[in-house]
């Protein structure tokens, strides 16, 4: 049966079927969304709560504990970390891909319930959680700044009404803030005066908490109407707070300002954010999941100056970081890609053939076939980025490939001189199996990947779904639309006089042909020295896939540089201030720098800074590597800082930030033990020339004031530790002790010691206790004695284990796969003891995971085309030998990424596996010719292989320089992306130019080895046969 004569005698049909394809791709094209990489959802929750003034043990151990504890009873949780310092702490979970996050918060939600009732009773709220995606980048990052506003102002504006019109928009997702200035009120008291009235601190915030309120009163309900009850409850400005009652003496009232100073004043002073010189508040953007990352922004930004508009004279809302001049850069610069492989392939298939409707035909096939691919990928879910424009691009090479079969066999059979519509019914016959079985086995190739798990897997199903439907759409427009266009548009000319360049070439390429004839006589004669090639060939590739430098996902230079400075742990807020204004002056003398934001937080220490460093386009500055090892030597000479530079990724993987890009982590119950190997490896790492910027988040201890409270003093006085406890809270804590509603948000008032009374030990001396005995005050002095020491800054849980994480950046020319090597070697070395569990964590625990998984991939792809091509030719033999191309290509990949001094990442992995799908086709032509003229010719192998070698010389030269001249614009690109697309190029080019030389001379002489095992495996049956029945052998 012939498939293709339907559809030639039904060209009508054809043509209108072939349209459709055509108008369907063409409007899913314009519903795509735009995107940098595929969509990766890392199902993670972000559970944080916050008790300021609490030490980091205090909030580690009663805080973070008892929500470990009942989180850790959550199924599909493949990572909890956690983070605790002053007054907060942080939990990150991160569940298995496979999770849904929507069952998680609900169980999330239950195990906070649960643990509840183990937390403080004085917690100011509940612990809140939201749903994150670490994978996901910021895509915009909007600032508000004023020279005469106040950052309390800036703030409201910024939270409660600039973030709430971003997060209504469509495509918003998630809405981050760096530096908040939340407004309150701050009453700051003189404890002197506090204690000349016979108060202590606590009759102070009792007092605060019951004159301001907000509760339900009621209604009245008579006459036929309903009365809402109300009351001013509430107290809601500072002039009020200030002549509120807070106590009588002697009758006469005592009020707030008598015993202090009542000011407006952010909730929390030891933090802020700056952009350039300029105080501000800033925005993190984020996507929602499948959302267009250019109309979302787009839609962001038209919206701005309207938003500015209604925002108070002096107020500047302005854009800091945009993600999309750098996405849509870079993708279109793979379209542009697209198009110049298109030329070039096109270019090739001309060259052969040498005749316009025979080019036009196959190259008929491209945008069939590509066009086509959109629609599948509209309903996939998927998106027009650097991952599936690059599959695409690839494709190119692949999907002209079956119409090239196709065509040029429809033309051997033309300048034989039949008709062109004999030679299309007979030509298309003759190659229909070939075309399903290179088109099938092709496919096969991609299985293994589309049963990726984790981050990989996740990456990659979009690119080998998007070429493998391209592939089985030019399979089927190769049976169906070429074989009609051929037998429709092809002249008959075959008695036409050619022209010179035609005589040319035609001279050129049967000499070509001559000279292979003759190599391949020499070969056939001489197999047994092939045969050791073969063999050496893949002994070879086997040395270099071992001694390769290997790598994971290409750094990418994405004009986005993130930073992280540590100071020392007893530094003031004012002075981390002048610090970072400092580095951020350096970074902005760069050249390459386009502008600078950066921030203090609490949180993990308030001795550590964060920038975010936007650069100038790529076209106008240097490399990012570059730009980075200039800042990187310009900051290191500021004193008392250490600095850790990264450019931010797409994806990111790992729930833990860290200063450099890569994270090594060390585990222990024991914190002691902990902290030594810590210290000690961190040494140990920043010695190793593999790597560079070693930076751990252990902070020294900070100085610490601890009171060794004399409990026997204390109960004969009658002062309980819970009133010790509750006085200095009240002295130093910013304590939240009461909280105004708003209708449009809530804020809370804040009580402490005036800051001069927050400066010294001596402070403590003016505080007082009451007794519950004698109601008289009795000194905080009396009741113990002060002693210095040190308490951690920051607690850090892997698990619900004391971890600590020690980042690091390559050094250049080195790999990732050295960086590992050298450090489980140090690890080793140094002696660490089994209690001591150190891991690689994010990136380099993922790149561990894939290098596990690359031989298995690689063989699982041979498996699935083995396989394939075994149910095809019904054979155990036949695909064996097409599989034996498989090693010269791997060996031309390998070579071409050693010259090209890059390592064996992700993107050559994926080259190569694409290389098993692409050289087997040579083999493939070769074999189906030889099969066929051994059962209709009754040739002999050896003749009927050199027959189907030579007839097959032609299409194998044009689908091999097709597929080729596919990969060359990839391997040479240099615009946005081209990080990602550069290795895949050029493993893709060395594996073909290597496997082309080698396999056009080893597959038939491994056809003819085979042959002659199956002969002989066939004579043994029947010598043992004769031999039982007695007959002569």
């Amino acid at each position: 049966m012939n498939l293709s004569q339907i559809f030639i005698q039904r060209r009508v049909g054809t043509c209108l079927l072939a349209a459709g394809l055509l108008i369907v791709g063409s409007i899913a094209y314009g519903l795509l969304p735009i995107a940098s990489l595929p969509q990766v959802d890392f199902p993670t929750i972000q559970i944080s709560s916050s008790l300021p003034g609490a030490s980091a043990e205090t909030m580690a151990i009663s805080v973070a504990t008892p929500l470990e504890n009942q989180l850790s009873t959550i199924s599909g949780v493949s990572q909890m970390t956690s983070t605790s310092s002053s007054g907060r702490t942080s939990i990150t979970m991160q569940f298995d891909l496979n999770r849904d996050i929507n069952g998680a918060a609900q169980d999330v939600q239950a195990a906070i319930s649960a643990a509840s009732g183990q937390l403080p009773k004085d917690l100011p709220a509940a612990p809140e959680f939201h749903k994150s995606n670490p994978a996901e980048a910021t895509i915009l990052t909007l600032a508000l700044t004023s020279d005469r506003i106040p950052t309390t102002e800036l703030d409201h504006y910024a939270e409660d009404i600039i973030a709430q019109q971003v997060s209504q928009m469509n495509g918003v997702g998630l809405v981050d803030y760096h530096g908040p200035q939340r407004p309150a009120i701050r009453i700051q008291l003189d404890p002197d005066k506090v204690a000349a009235r016979g108060l202590t601190l606590e009759d102070i915030r009792s007092a605060v908490g019951v004159q301001t309120v907000n509760q339900p009163k009621g209604q009245l309900a008579g006459n036929g109407r309903t009365t809402v009850l109300d009351a001013t409850d509430q107290i809601m400005d500072v002039p009020a707070f200030r002549s509120m009652v807070v106590a009588y003496k002697n009758g006469s009232p005592i009020r707030a300002e008598d015993l202090g100073t009542v000011v407006s004043a952010p909730e929390d002073v030891n933090q802020a954010a700056w952009l350039q010189d300029t105080r501000s508040v800033m925005l993190d953007v984020h996507k929602m999941a499948g959302s267009n990352v250019l109309d979302t922004i787009e839609g962001i930004k038209a919206k701005l100056p309207q938003m500015e508009a209604g925002l108070p004279a002096g107020i500047k809302l302005s854009v800091v970081a945009d993600r999309s001049g750098m996405i849509r850069s870079s993708v279109n610069d793979v379209k542009v890609t697209i198009l110049i492989t298109i030329g070039l392939v096109v270019l090739v298939i001309f060259s052969f053939l040498r005749n316009l409707w025979a080019t036009i035909i196959p190259a008929a096939t491209i945008p069939l076939s590509l066009i086509g691919t959109f629609a599948v990928m509209y309903l996939a879910g998927y998106s027009l980025d650097n991952l599936s424009l690059m599959g695409l691009t690839i494709a190119v090479g692949f999907v002209v490939d079956d119409a090239i079969v196709v065509i040029e066999n429809v033309m051997r059979h033309v300048e034989d001189g039949k008709s062109t519509f004999e030679a299309a019914l007979e030509g298309s016959r003759e190659v229909g199996f070939t075309i399903v079985s290179m088109t099938v086995s092709l496919v096969a190739v991609f299985i293994p990947i589309l049963l990726m798990n984790g981050i990989v897997g996740r990456l990659f199903r979009e690119f080998a779904v998007t070429i493998s439907v391209a592939i089985m759409i030019s399979g089927l427009v190769s049976l169906t639309v070429t074989p009609m266009m051929c037998a429709w548009l092809i002249k008959h000319d075959h008695d036409r006089p050619h022209g010179a360049l035609f005589r040319w070439s035609e001279v050129f390429f049967e000499k070509c042909a001559a000279g292979y004839g003759r190599t391949l006589d020499v070969v056939l004669r001489n197999r047994f020295a092939i045969l050791i090639v073969a063999v050496a060939t893949m002994a070879v590739t086997g040395w270099l896939y071992v001694s390769i430098q290997k790598g994971f996902i290409p750094q990418q230079d994405t004009g986005w540089v993130q930073g992280q400075a540590q100071a020392a742990t007893d530094i003031t807020f004012a002075d981390m201030s002048t610090k970072m204004q400092a580095l951020a002056h350096v970074v902005m003398d760069d050249p390459a720098v386009d502008n600078v934001a950066y921030w203090i937080n609490p949180s993990p220490s308030a001795s550590v800074g964060q920038l975010q460093i936007n650069l100038k386009p790529i076209g106008t500055r240097s490399p990012a590597p570059a730009v980075l090892a200039r800042l990187r030597a310009a900051t290191a000479g500021l004193e008392g800082l250490t600095v850790g530079l990264q450019v931010r990724q797409d994806v990111q993987i790992g729930g833990r930030s860290s200063a450099s890009q890569y994270q090594y982590t060390l585990q222990d119950p024991d914190t002691a033990e902990l902290d030594k190997w810590a210290v000690t490896m961190t040494k140990v790492l920043k010695g190793l020339p593999e790597i560079q910027d070693v930076i751990s988040d252990k902070q020294k201890a900070a100085t610490s004031l601890t009171l060794d409270i004399d409990r026997s003093t204390a109960s004969r006085l009658g002062v309980s530790v819970s009133q010790i406890d509750q006085t200095l809270y009240d002295s130093f804590g910013q304590r939240q002790v009461a909280t105004m509603y708003t209708q449009v948000s809530q804020y809370h008032v804040v009580m402490e010691l005036a800051p001069q009374f927050a400066l010294s030990p001596e402070a403590l001396s003016h505080l007082y206790v009451k007794s519950s005995t004698t109601g008289k005050l009795v000194p905080l002095s009396m009741l113990g004695s002060l002693r210095t020491g040190v308490l951690p800054v920051s607690i850090n849980h892997q698990g619900s284990m004391p971890a600590t994480t020690i980042s690091f950046n390559l050094r250049p020319g080195s790999a990732l796969s050295d960086a590992v090597t050298a450090i489980k070697a140090a690890e080793m070395s140094a002696g660490m003891p089994a209690a001591v569990i150190g891991t690689f964590q994010g990136t380099a625990q993922a790149f561990q995971d894939s290098l596990r998984s690359q031989p298995w991939l690689i063989l699982a792809a041979v498996v699935a085309v083995y396989i394939v091509l075994g149910v095809l030719y019904e054979s155990a033999i036949h695909p064996l030998t097409i599989i034996s191309t498989l090693p010269s290509a791997g060996l031309g990949a390998l070579l071409a990424l050693k010259l090209a001094n890059l390592d064996l990442s992700i993107m050559g992995m994926i080259g190569i596996i694409l290389l098993i799908g692409i050289v087997k086709k040579n083999a493939i032509m070769m074999i189906d010719f030889a099969l066929d003229a051994e059962r209709t010719q009754n040739l002999a192998p050896h003749d009927a292989i050199r027959q189907a070698c030579m007839l097959r010389f032609r299409p194998i030269m044009m689908t091999t320089l097709s597929a080729l001249f596919g990969a060359i614009p990839l391997a040479l690109g240099t615009g946005p992306g081209s990080e990602l697309r550069v290795p895949l190029g050029i493993a893709i080019v060395g594996g073909l130019v290597v496997s082309q030389v080698l396999t056009l001379f080893t597959t038939p002489v491994i056809y003819l080895a085979f042959d002659s095992l199956r002969g002989r495996a066939a004579r043994g049956p029947s010598r043992l046969q004769a031999a039982i029945k007695g007959a002569p052998l």
